[in-house]
Order: structure tokens, then C-alpha cells, then sequence
């Protein structure tokens, strides 16, 4: 008699029936967690393959497609939003292995004011409560020395938003490693709007494009940091890389002045809440590649 049988009795078929799906269920765990090492074991095996090359320093997000990822599987719209966070946690986390310096994610525009109030508050309280939760003392950006940054019009949200924001980016201040920026409420022509006018209104006598891109906040953001790690001079916060998932090829103002002629656009097929390593590795290899013909034809035309 085998381990299988013995451990099933053969009198009682109630008695039988439970032990054969309990020993069922130990089966499924157990291949369930062999499967999960193995994944583990691959991402950790992919990802250091990719850190042997040129790595980017700054790379966007326009995380589209929660809306109609939660509608084309009938659930709530608060769902598609819930499993969104969850997604950007597994691609933050992708990004701060390979320590990509800078993040910026397109979380909520100034012209989203204008759908449902409801789905608003509700996606706001969601935002507190994962963002949140990334800036726990062993949570993903303390972890991995990563600082949270606001970027956009604060003076927007309500006052127990505008609080939590505070207390999320003062609860990782210290960190040196990296940063998170999260553009909401936010487009790109409000930040170039108010950068214009913190130069016109200085006590600058003549100024010109280059001063302006410095007071943008997410360039602010990245030369702060760049001022408090001592790396000066590292980059000016322009994108490496911007990825918009859901296939809409456009920009929808986000990070406009950013994405320079050098930035890599992909527009991927992926909702956001579906984007994974799978995704996101061909683009990380596209760019390297592209980086390296770049240095290749540069030996080749001084030589």
C-alpha cells in the first residue's frame, strides 16, 4: 500500500472523501509554492542580466487603462483602481532593483476633476491608503532609500489629502537613493505655466529656456536629489524612457517638456493593472540596445 493510500481511510467514503481532498489541497500548495520560487528565482535571474547594462535614469508612467480593465471584467471602477496600486508597486519595485534613480507616474490630472465625484473620492482614498503603506518604515521606498515627491497643484485637494501628502514625503525626506515622483493633480502645461512664473517673478534680469526647465518640479525634484546624495550634474530630470499603457498613443500633457528628441516612447497593449516584468523587460532591453549602437557608432566615427 502506498503513503497516498494509507493516509486515506478505506471504510468510511465521508472519511475518505475529506482526506483525498485535504491531501489534494497540500498537492496544490505545494506546487503552487515551487511555482512561485521558480518565478522568483527567474525575475531575480532576468533582472540581473539587464543591471550588466546601461540602466536609465529617469523613466515615466501614464498609467492608463484601470477603467476598463475593471468594466471588461465586470467590476467596480474602485477595483480596476485597487489592482492599478498593486501593479505599480510590482513595476516600482522592478525599477528600484535596477536602480533606476527616477519615477514619475501620471496618478491623477488636473482635468480628472471633472468625472464622478464619487469615483474621485474613492480613488483619493485609495491613494492615501497605498501610497501610504509604500512609505512604512520597512515598506518598498524606505527599503530600497527611495524619497516620495508630489508633484502638481496640492492646493487642489482636500485638507486631509494635502496632509497625508506632507506627512508621506517628510516620512521618507532622508532618503538619498532615488525618487518616486507622483504627478497629482497634474498636466504639463500647469508645470510649465508655474515654472514661468517663479523665474519671471525672481529676482533673474534676463533668463532663458534652460531656466525655466530647472524650476519645473520634477526637475526640481531630481536636482534636489542629486544635491542631497552629492551627485550633481548626474542628469537634468529629462525621461530616458515613458511608457503609456492601455495602446493610446498619445501624451494626454504629461511630461511634455521632459520627453526630449533622446526619450524612448512605448505605447504598450497591457491595461496598467496587467503590466509586468513581461512588458516591461523588452522595453528595458530596447533601450539598452539602442544605447549601445549609439556608443558604437560614436567609436566608430572617432576612430
Amino acid at each position: 500500500m502506498d503513503a497516498l493510500s494509507a493516509a486515506i481511510p478505506l471504510d468510511d467514503s465521508p472519511a475518505r472523501a475529506n482526506a483525498l481532498v485535504m491531501t489534494m489541497d497540500h498537492l496544490v500548495d505545494l506546487l503552487s509554492a515551487i511555482v512561485h520560487r521558480l518565478h522568483a528565482a527567474l525575475t531575480t535571474l532576468l533582472l540581473f542580466i539587464v543591471s550588466l547594462g546601461p540602466i536609465p535614469r529617469h523613466v515615466g508612467f501614464v498609467m492608463d487603462g484601470n477603467r476598463r480593465y475593471a468594466k471588461g471584467r465586470g467590476r467596480r471602477v474602485a477595483e480596476g483602481h485597487s489592482d492599478g496600486f498593486d501593479a505599480l508597486k510590482r513595476t516600482l519595485e522592478i525599477c528600484l532593483r535596477l536602480r533606476i534613480r527616477a519615477v514619475s507616474i501620471y496618478a491623477f490630472s488636473i482635468d480628472n476633476f471633472k468625472r464622478d465625484e464619487k469615483e474621485v473620492e474613492a480613488l483619493f482614498r485609495l491613494a492615501k491608503t497605498k501610497l501610504m503603506e509604500l512609505c512604512q518604515h520597512d515598506e518598498l521606498l524606505n527599503a530600497y532609500g527611495i524619497r516620495l515627491r508630489w508633484i502638481g497643484r496640492r492646493d487642489m485637494f482636500p485638507p486631509d489629502m494635502t496632509e497625508c501628502i506632507l506627512k508621506m514625503e517628510q516620512m521618507t525626506e532622508h532618503n538619498t537613493a532615488g525618487v518616486l515622483n507622483v504627478c497629482s493633480p497634474y498636466t504639463s502645461r500647469d508645470e510649465m505655466t508655474t515654472a514661468m512664473r517663479h523665474v519671471v517673478d525672481g529676482e533673474m534680469s534676463t533668463f532663458n529656456s534652460k531656466d525655466i526647465f530647472n524650476h519645473l518640479e520634477t526637475t526640481e525634484s531630481i536636482r534636489q536629489l542629486n544635491h542631497d546624495a552629492g551627485t550633481e550634474g548626474l542628469d537634468d530630470g529629462r525621461l530616458d524612457i515613458l511608457v503609456r499603457t492601455s495602446n493610446v498613443k498619445r501624451l494626454s500633457d504629461f511630461m511634455m517638456w521632459q520627453a526630449s528628441e533622446d526619450t524612448q516612447l512605448h505605447f504598450v497593449q497591457s491595461k496598467w493593472p496587467e503590466f509586468s516584468l513581461t512588458d516591461f523587460l523588452p522595453i528595458l532591453l530596447g533601450w539598452q540596445q539602442k544605447k549601445w549602437l549609439r556608443s558604437i557608432r560614436r567609436t566608430l566615427s572617432i576612430s
